[in-house]
């Protein structure tokens, strides 16, 4: 189920989803934008992973990187959107 554009979107909903509730607050957006933010952590947490050697197993491992990927990437909106506030 994680290859082609259903698993990319299946991935990014559970990550997004499970990033949001992880972090709780003033977010964007709706559906789409979680399922966004699911997959643009899921690439930011491989990104990382090669970047260090890492290797994932596959199954929940997967999800895990990918959920870590998009709290740091919802802590990172954050910070731009507190700075700009002030």
């Amino acid at each position: 189920m994680e290859h082609g554009i259903l698993g990319w979107l299946a991935i990014g909903l559970v990550a997004g989803v499970l990033g949001k509730l992880i972090m709780p607050g003033r977010d964007p957006g709706g559906i789409i934008v979680t399922i966004v933010i699911g997959i643009a952590g899921a690439l930011f947490a491989g990104f990382v992973a090669q970047a260090m050697g890492w290797e994932f197993g596959g199954g929940w491992h997967n999800y895990a990187a990918a959920t870590a990927g998009a709290i740091v990437l919802l802590a990172l909106y954050r910070v731009v959107l507190s700075r700009r506030g002030r």
